[in-house]
């Protein structure tokens, strides 16, 4: 056997063991790549991205070591209390995102920055979320599922739910556990036919009147007072300078007024 055909036999083994790590690589994500307690399927083909299922793995917040290209991401059935402003934000390939059946309270302004050109479902479903910003969804093009949550519905609210793209969903599974409106707890927000952002800043108009009205009325009251004392101490020094004896006439001025006469 000629070195040629020696360095051939033992050259295209090893360029076809490389070739499969190359392949396996590509198909199977590293252990790297896969947060602790989740499953990560590639899908295929291979640029469909990485599906990752973290349901039911206890885990009290959102995973940080997720693959960028992450397309599904299940977080459902966990004890995940927040979601951190721009917690996905370096997943520009993600179309689906579940947060059902967590412990989250609230969302921030930026809770979902960097998603907005690519989500396409969002689950929020039953959490313990009672107020958002009024920009939490904003930009967003995902549908969403905010229902089984213990809203608090005011204009925070409303303006979220009134700037999503599909929020007359929304708003339809939504239900106002508490309502800057009394008659509206326990109904469903599609109920609330009150711009309830004007019914907070008319809230706001008459606190302030009242503040100033009452200021108003502090003022003159002090005003009455002081001009009351002032008399009191004028009649008081007055009635002094009354009960003061005459001054008596002196013996050489009488003289003087009989002789003139």
């Amino acid at each position: 056997m000629t070195p040629l055909d020696l360095w051939l036999s033992r050259s295209i083994p090893m360029c076809l063991l490389l070739q499969s790590l190359v392949l396996m690589a590509l198909c199977f994500p590293s252990a790297s790549m896969c947060p602790k307690g989740c499953t990560c399927v590639r899908g295929e083909p291979l640029f469909h991205g990485l599906n990752v299922t973290c349901s039911q793995a206890r885990l009290k917040e959102i995973p940080p070591d997720l693959a960028s290209d992450t397309v599904i991401l299940r977080l459902d059935h966990n004890h995940i209390a927040g979601v951190p402003d721009r917690a996905f934000h370096g997943l520009r390939l993600l179309r689906e995102l579940n947060l059902s059946h967590n412990a989250v309270e609230t969302l921030g302004e930026s809770a979902f920055s960097g998603l907005e050109a690519t989500l396409q479902l969002l689950d929020l479903s039953h959490n313990r979320i009672s107020s958002v910003h009024k920009n939490a969804f904003a930009r967003l093009k995902a549908r969403v599922l905010v229902d089984d949550n213990p809203w608090h519905c005011d204009c925070a609210l409303q303006q979220a739910l009134g700037g999503m793209v599909h929020n007359h969903e929304a708003e339809a599974r939504v239900l106002c556990r508490s309502s800057e409106l009394r008659d509206h707890e326990g109904q469903p927000f599609l109920a609330v036919d009150t711009d309830l952002c004007n019914l907070a800043k008319r809230t706001t108009d008459y606190a302030m009147l009242v503040t100033m009205f009452g200021w108003f009325a502090m003022v003159i009251s002090y005003v009455v007072y002081y001009v009351r004392q002032n008399q009191e101490d004028a009649r008081r020094h007055l009635e002094y300078l009354k009960s003061l004896p005459s001054k008596p006439k002196k013996p050489d001025e009488t003289d003087d007024i009989s002789t003139v006469v």
